[in-house]
């Protein structure tokens, strides 16, 4: 098996279809194939072989996509960088990755540091010039169009998805050959996707949303892509009449703020499926927009973990304010702090089983052993099933952050926040956010002769990190709640936040 055999199959069955839509440009089946095997050969020549990690730190452009297949076809991994990511969150990655090839831009290549990076013999320039690497234009143009993709163990890995981690460090979720083309398979059939299909994809294709269950699950239905760069109101809504959009993917701040505009000038009647993820979504707000448009917002549940789909609402039976219930072949099940199953109605933390969960995070296998116990992964989420086999998402063990998505841990900005020279003391937090879910906020303990402001810290955090990560409000304050440990009670804080907005 292979990831790629479905860009093949499309090219066999439907060589003049248009696969990819992107801005003017557009692609057959049979020309993102070519392009996909003249990425390949390119690697072939430049020694890449299959296992190695070649890094994709790209934008949402055609190019991520032939690189994508190109590195499926020769077995190699891809390993996806958020965009957002600064010098010395890229750094980290591909250090821990051991990635010895980077396909980036020439604005992005800004972001790659020239040294310490012992690993790393390649850089590919995808779009503009750049002098730290070679044009991937002129190395496609010299490769021929032809490859087929070898044939890879259901068990072997095929993309390295980071994930922020509890220590404040990333880890790489590992997804294998067999994982992901199970999510594909299973995303086609609850959503019911097929050929004649066209799905618009905004969201980031460095995140296992966008690249599996939109990309890879569209390309396996040979439908129509329509890429877009990012998520913009006007222009997802232009695009939607204009290239006539059947099935509409977003996370709930996406459909919040298309609620809060007025539509009522665009034709949205081509879009026939609305689907959500990645964080909790409002029962309110779904209920609003099946008044306005006359569909549901179907939900599903999943982590990067597991590829990422794990559970859906649902084919046979729609259940509001319900993440569904478990996709074929993957169980689900609530567990109370003892390890034990617990009943109908009662909280406890979900964890999954099936073909979709991650073979592990790359070199780290303590971390893995963490949540990966007997074939069942820990999702560190807390929620209840009730009668019927229906899931409900009611809360997180972890005190991770989730900003329009995005996953984001404390700890990590806790150590940035740490080099600062005036910091003696902080802890951050997430706060109720009525758009975002949450967002990240701050409290600093200064340490004595320094004066700073609030605006200092930001500047400080963009120079460092990815713009979701920064808090967007800090407070200077002379102690932080502990507990007899000396840990920082970070509940107390969230309880704090609960209290001032209610």
């Amino acid at each position: 098996m292979n990831i790629a055999q479905h860009i093949q199959r499309g090219q066999l069955l439907f060589p003049d279809k248009i696969a990819l839509i992107f801005e003017d440009n557009y692609f057959t089946y049979q020309q993102l194939d070519q392009l996909a095997n003249r990425v390949a050969n390119g690697l072939r020549g430049l020694g890449i072989q299959k296992g190695d990690r070649v890094a994709l730190f790209l934008p949402n452009i055609p190019v991520f996509v032939f690189c994508y297949l190109g590195i499926q076809k020769i077995g190699a991994v891809a390993v996806s960088l958020n965009v957002m990511l600064k010098s010395d969150e890229v750094k980290f990655i591909l250090n821990d990755c051991s990635a010895n090839t980077l396909i980036t831009t020439e604005e992005l290549s800004k972001n790659v540091p020239d040294w310490d990076l012992s690993q790393l013999e390649h850089i590919l320039i995808a779009d503009g010039r750049s002098k730290k690497g070679i044009n991937l234009e002129q190395l496609m143009a010299s490769a021929v169009p032809k490859a087929c993709a070898v044939e890879m163990e259901r068990d072997e890995p095929a993309a390295i998805v980071y994930t922020s981690g509890t220590t404040g460090f990333p880890k790489g979720a590992t997804l294998s050959h067999g994982n992901i083309i199970s999510n594909m398979y299973s995303k086609n059939r609850c959503c019911g996707m097929h050929s004649d299909d066209r799905l618009l994809l905004y969201l980031p294709l460095f995140h296992c949303f966008g690249q599996n269950a939109i990309l890879n699950a569209g390309l396996n239905a040979c439908a129509t892509i329509v890429l877009q760069r990012r998520f913009e109101p006007e222009k997802v809504l232009e695009t939607i009449a204009n290239q006539g959009i059947t099935m509409f993917f977003g996370v709930p701040t996406v459909f919040i703020k298309l609620l809060n505009m007025d539509t009522s000038g665009y034709n949205l009647k081509s879009v026939r499926y609305y689907f959500t993820a990645a964080a909790p979504m409002s029962p309110e707000v779904v209920q609003q927009w099946q008044k306005r448009h006359g569909c549901v917002i179907h939900e599903g549940y999943g982590l990067t973990e597991t590829s990422p789909f794990a559970c859906y609402n649902h084919d046979l039976k729609y259940k509001l304010g319900s993440i569904g219930a478990p996709i074929e072949n993957v169980e689900m099940k609530i567990i109370n702090f003892d390890g034990k199953q617990v009943q109908p109605g009662e909280l406890g933390e979900i964890i999954v089983r099936g073909p979709n969960v991650m073979l592990g995070y790359w070199n780290r296998p303590i971390e893995t052993a963490q949540v990966l116990k007997n074939g069942w992964f820990h999702t560190g989420d807390i929620g209840t099933m009730d009668e019927d086999g229906y899931f409900y998402l009611v809360d997180r063990l972890k005190d991770m952050i989730n900003v329009s998505g995005f996953k984001v841990y404390p700890a990590e900005v806790e150590n940035v926040l740490y080099t600062h020279p005036a910091i003696a003391e902080c802890a951050v937090y997430g706060a109720p956010d009525p758009v975002k879910g949450e967002i990240v906020k701050a409290k600093i303990l200064l340490k004595a002769g320094f004066a700073i402001t609030q605006e200092d810290i930001i500047a400080f955090c963009f120079e460092k990190m990815a713009s979701y990560k920064i808090p967007s409000a800090i407070k200077f304050i002379d102690s932080l709640p502990k507990n007899a440990m000396g840990k920082v009670l970070k509940r107390i804080l969230r309880e704090e936040e609960l209290s001032i907005a209610s």
